[in-house]
């Protein structure tokens, strides 16, 4: 297991531009992969954090040489063409971390590159908003980070927790971590697809109505869900994140809005999409979410 000396991040979306921000101004050995035409874009156009420029140190796949760790860090939409763009930063012993929601990216990153150095997160707490190449946050949240199968802290999780963390990145090394990212996917179904779908923001959801009801109503069934998959989640669980999902400022709107009100494609496919696949395969029945994946096809249909 080869010491992390150099990182390598692709996606400069909210999150993405969140850590590469935080890691260059560590001084990590850093490069943002990127194809030509976005360099050229970002040399151009400027990507700005809390107001300031950031000139990344980009990298395209002309440039490429196996880094010690990768994040992915894209939209689920584009994690297929992104690992193409970012194959030749992968070597052998590169570990790779994919930070975007759900629960089906690290296979896909599998397919691709082996399941043998991928470790299992979910990127949480952090309330960063992006607008164009503009992004604004305070608060940089927590990566949650383990393996696959539920169990010890193993070393390479903890090496690489311990990479991160002083670099700006803060990891929580876990032992249940698909459990953990369950529990997140859960919470994205209902709050992330109701605003969207009811055109709000936090407090849309916050206050008793339809939206709140169908926030929840989607959330029981992927707890369902979870559970048909072999991980249970409480309702205690549920009903704690929901209580977070009421903590929040209520004029802040999830990523899910923000798409829909950009006119952007949302991960409505990794939201709805998964527990409407997954309820077909169980044999089980998922209305809210059925009606939720409708209804924002319809709302995409219209941009």
């Amino acid at each position: 297991m080869n010491e992390i000396k150099t990182v390598g991040l692709i996606g400069l979306g909210a999150v993405g531009a969140l850590y590469a921000d935080r890691l260059l101004a560590s001084g990590a050995d850093l490069r943002v992969i990127v194809d030509e035409g976005r360099k050229a874009r970002y040399e151009a156009e400027g990507v700005f954090v809390n107001g300031r420029r950031v000139d990344f140190p980009y990298a395209t796949p002309k440039d490429a040489a196996p880094v010690d760790l990768l994040l992915i860090a894209t939209k689920f939409g584009g994690v297929r063409k992104a690992l193409e763009t970012a194959a030749g930063f992968v070597g052998p012993d590169t570990l790779i971390v994919s930070l975007i929601n759900g629960v089906t990216s690290e296979g896909i990153v599998a397919e691709r590159f082996g399941d043998k150095n991928v470790l299992y997160s979910v990127a949480q707490g952090m309330d960063a908003v992006k607008a164009g190449s503009r992004l604004t946050y305070e608060h940089p949240g927590v990566v949650l980070l383990g393996e696959r199968e539920p169990g010890e802290i193993s070393a390479r999780v903890q090496m690489v927790a311990d990479y991160l963390t002083p670099r700006g990145v803060k990891v929580q090394p876990v032992t249940d971590m698909v459990r953990r990212q369950w529990g997140k996917l859960m919470l994205n179904v209902g709050v992330n697809q109701a605003v969207m779908v009811f055109e709000g923001d936090y407090g849309t959801v916050q206050r008793p109505g339809k939206a709140r009801d169908v926030m929840i109503g989607a959330m029981q069934e992927a707890r369902m869900i979870a559970g048909l998959e072999g991980y249970e989640i409480t309702q205690q669980e549920l009903d704690d994140y929901v209580a977070l999902i009421d903590s929040l400022t209520p004029t802040g709107k999830p990523s899910m809005r923000q798409d829909g009100e950009a006119h952007r494609r949302s991960e409505v496919e990794l939201f709805a999409g998964t527990m409407v696949k997954l309820a077909a395969k169980h044999g089980a029945s998922v209305p809210v979410n059925e009606w939720l994946y409708a209804r924002v096809q319809e709302m995409e249909a219209a941009y």
